[in-house]
């Protein structure tokens, strides 16, 4: 069975010989992967699984093989021409922008933001007095700890800017230890509270303390690490220990939280309310509210706010009016209003109707309230003055996706963003009482070499259903429409995400090399509503991979690029995407990429994150969504003896979201399976996790899947010498 990797690495032996005697030769051969078959029986169907022993991550065995995979991959990889070059290309992008602000809050007068400068591989923390004031830098997480990358992955600061909550996580995982600054003496204080997910902290009003969420453990592998969590509330300057519990199923047993929502408890803007959420990956949101005078109390007198049933997006609260953004009804959403009072969702008043766009989000000021609304491409945004009772268009300064938000809560000084596909990201200030915008004193300039160059089309292609299916292309305006460029087409589908346009400089790096970057739209997004969500979800989701095959299809058959050239690629929800793609027309693609990809959906809930998402894919308690789980399922749909496209699995060790024995399976089952000849390659990534902030590894990690898949391509530039890559 390794038959086809032992020619691939003799052939790789002789390139390294031939470049320099000082590289190490790559292993003889992939590591053995045992069949040892276990079957379940769901409903009565018999499922056998030969790899469940990677499930183990704890067992050496298990450690050993993907350190071999991890090993064997990284020296293939490492001897891919254009590889490196692809990593300088990523890095003189990043030269191109002095620095990268974000996360900007305002309190106190102080404004707060991340800033990472194009020599740094992670942000530092600032604040400034004033938009224009000085800058002074408040923490470095590289002085935090030794010997291991830390990261801050959110900060909080108190209501009088005086305070700051960070949470710093190590190794790209998203469990994180909160401490809290001193803004001024710029020293973090005794309190040290951990572990909790990277949500971030609500201060009370006066400073004093705040809510957070504690998980049950910080190994991202622990089933339980996620279950039945607690809201808290902490006192700066006390121990942990003594935090009061605030919110919980076991306190409040009657609230209909299940174990496996997150809890979570939160001041609105004003400090009037608390609210505590359940939160999982269905978008319908699930809460309860209380006057903030009921936390005095030992058992707080919680009352419904919004249920799955409600089907809420969305609510912003403006003195005693709840705005809320609902799509029940509806496939296109609308903006209701009731009094806080007296809450009544059926019989709220509807100030947004349902449009011909889908309405995205809405968002609050002081006296104004913001809609933004998209055709699955391009957004557009309407103001409503609170006063007034008047809905205006925003005139934005350019197509594309777009949003906008206050600097800081309870005011009308708002900030407004814009990007597409060839269009970097440019941050304005915006004033509603005047509709005026205004280049924001935090954006960064940056103009990137060929964007000129780009031709973006937007297409609607035929589903092999006969839906009509967006697709989002860029090339070089010189692209030759006779199959012979290299197309990169990615995809998602999942929990309702649309993919809308962003300006991304790594796939600039790729357009600049002559490739056709495709990003579909299948439906399990939203780019069309309520319905296309539902058309590619829990029974429905075969729509997904099938939508991406038919982008495919009309790829090849319209002259972008050839089967022999085509990569395909998802991430995360993403694999079941890409993995029943390439199972279910294994011809139709050269290479596949699944990035932390979730590849064996039927094992998925046996995961530290698997019961929060049986909300989004199904549950195998339940016969008819079981069945659902086995069809997306890429794993179980491997068959043996098939002619399988070159595929480079990704998995990151300290991932929370995706465990890295999903994709490893799914790996393991390609190499025994495959007899095209073409790679299978399992990379495992120890400084990684669902994905990670610092550039240079991300940087590496996007250098080798692209190196991969172009080599395997065909690409030019990819093509280690007397080394074969196409059929």
């Amino acid at each position: 069975m390794y038959k086809s990797f032992l020619i691939l690495a003799s052939c790789f032996c002789l390139v390294v010989n031939s470049v320099t005697q000082a590289q190490t030769a790559l292993p003889v051969s992939l590591p053995p992967s045992p069949k040892r078959p276990v079957t379940d029986t769901y409903f009565g169907k018999a499922v056998v699984d030969n790899y469940r022993w990677l499930e183990d991550m704890n067992s050496e065995e298990t450690k050993a093989w993907f350190k071999a995979q991890g090993d064997y991959t990284n020296a293939i990889l490492n001897q891919i021409p254009g590889r490196d070059k692809l990593v300088e290309t990523f890095v003189a992008y990043d030269k191109l922008k002095a620095a990268r602000i974000n996360q900007i809050r305002r309190r106190g007068g102080r404004f707060f933001y991340k800033k990472t400068l194009a020599s740094e591989t992670i942000g530092k923390l600032y604040y400034r007095e004033g938009k224009t004031g000085k800058e002074q830098r408040l923490f470095d997480a590289a002085t935090y700890g030794k010997g291991s990358k830390y990261t801050i992955t959110g900060f909080s600061p108190s209501e009088d800017g005086k305070l700051v909550t960070l949470e710093i996580s190590q190794g790209g995982a998203e469990v994180s230890t909160m401490h809290v600054l001193n803004v001024d003496t710029k020293k973090l204080l005794s309190d040290k509270i951990d572990p909790i997910w990277n949500g971030g902290a609500s201060w009370s009003a006066d400073g004093r303390g705040f809510f957070y969420t504690r998980l049950n453990s910080a190994d991202p592998k622990d089933p339980k690490r996620s279950i039945d969590t607690k809201a808290m509330y902490h006192v700066v300057g006390t121990d942990q220990k003594t935090d009061r519990e605030v919110f919980s199923r076991a306190k409040y047993p009657q609230s209909g939280i299940k174990p496996e929502e997150y809890a979570a408890v939160f001041f609105n803007e004003d400090r009037r309310y608390v609210i505590a959420g359940m939160f999982s990956v269905d978008q319908r949101m699930k809460g309860l509210i209380a006057p903030v005078t009921e936390l005095s109390k030992s058992t707080i007198n919680w009352k419904r706010l919004f249920m799955p049933e409600d089907s809420v997006k969305n609510f912003e609260i403006i003195d005693d009016k709840l705005f809320f953004h609902s799509f029940k009804g509806t496939t296109k959403g609308r903006v209701l209003m009731t009094n806080l009072d007296n809450i009544d969702v059926k019989t709220a008043t509807e100030i947004l109707p349902p449009g011909r766009d889908k309405l995205e989000n809405i968002v609050a000021g002081k006296n104004y309230l913001f809609a933004m609304q998209s055709d699955g491409i391009n957004t557009t945004i309407q103001q409503y003055n609170l006063k007034t009772g008047q809905w205006l268009p925003v005139k934005l300064p350019a197509s594309g996706t777009a949003w906008v938000g206050p600097y800081e809560p309870r005011t009308d000084d708002f900030y407004l963003g814009v990007t597409a596909w060839k269009q970097p990201t440019t941050l304005y200030d915006y004033d509603p009482t005047s509709r005026k915008t205004a280049i924001s004193p935090f954006h960064i300039e940056a103009k990137y070499p060929g964007v000129a160059d780009l031709v973006v089309e937007e297409l609607e292609i035929p589903g092999q259903d006969g839906t009509m299916v967006p697709l989002s292309l860029t090339y070089h305006k010189n692209l030759k429409r006779n199959g012979s460029a290299v197309c990169f087409m990615t995809g998602y589908g999942s929990y309702g995400y649309s993919a809308t346009p962003y300006f991304n400089p790594m796939m600039l790096a790729l357009l600049n090399r002559g490739v056709v970057i495709a990003e579909t739209h299948p439906r399990g997004g939203s780019e069309k509503g309520e319905d296309w969500y539902r058309a590619g979800y829990k029974t429905t989701k075969p729509n997904t991979w099938r939508d991406f095959i038919a982008s495919g299809e009309y790829l090849i058959k319209n002259g972008y690029t050839s089967a022999g050239k085509l990569i395909g690629e998802g991430t995360s929800a993403g694999g079941i995407l890409i993995g029943r793609a390439i199972t279910e027309r294994p011809d139709l693609f050269a290479a596949a990429i699944s990035n932390v990809g979730c590849n064996n959906a039927l094992r998925m809930e046996e995961s530290a994150n698997g019961p929060v998402n049986a909300a989004e894919f199904g549950t195998v308690k339940d016969s008819v969504e079981c069945m659902a789980l086995y069809e997306m399922d890429a794993f179980q749909h491997v068959k043996e003896g098939t002619k399988y496209p070159a595929v480079l699995c990704v998995g990151g060790m300290n991932d929370p979201r995706v465990v890295a024995w999903q994709p490893g399976k799914f790996a393991a089952a390609l190499q025994a399976a495959s007899t095209s000849g073409r790679p299978v390659l399992m990379q495992v990534n120890y400084d990684n996790g669902h994905f990670t902030e610092d550039k240079q590894v991300t940087f590496r990690n996007f250098a080798n899947m692209y190196a991969f898949a172009l080599w395997q391509a065909g690409h030019p530039e990819f093509q280690p010498p007397g080394v074969a890559n196409n059929k």
